[in-house]
């Protein structure tokens, strides 16, 4: 049984068409479907990525700038503790120390008459 030349050719344009329709199907469905995925995105009132981009540095630009001033926090509040061991210690220090009774406080050096001359 010997193919027909003819036969063949009517065979190969048949599914040269049908691939050709397949293909065009195919970038048919794939339009339609980019069509819809965008609009369902565009009605999820998401960001873009510079919006997105643009926060997120900022964002890390916050979280540097709170990390030093906890630093700085930090530097402050040794220091005032430092400071308030300090005022205690003196504090105490005068308290411990003898104060003067009433009455009996120095009142400087005594003063001397001087012989009054006559000019």
């Amino acid at each position: 049984m010997a193919a027909d030349p003819r036969m063949l050719d009517d065979v190969a344009k048949v599914v040269s068409s049908a691939m050709g329709t397949a293909f065009g199907m195919r970038d048919e469905v794939e339009t339609r479907m980019r069509a819809r995925l965008q609009s369902a995105l565009s009605r999820m009132d998401l960001v873009t990525r510079e919006d997105f981009e643009a926060v997120r540095d900022l964002a890390a630009n916050a979280r540097a700038e709170q990390e030093v001033l906890a630093e700085r926090v930090a530097a402050l509040e040794t220091r005032i503790d430092e400071l308030e061991t300090a005022l205690k210690t003196v504090t105490v220090a005068r308290k411990a120390a003898p104060r003067p009774r009433a009455g009996t406080a120095r009142k400087g050096p005594a003063k001397t008459a001087q012989p009054k001359t006559q000019d």
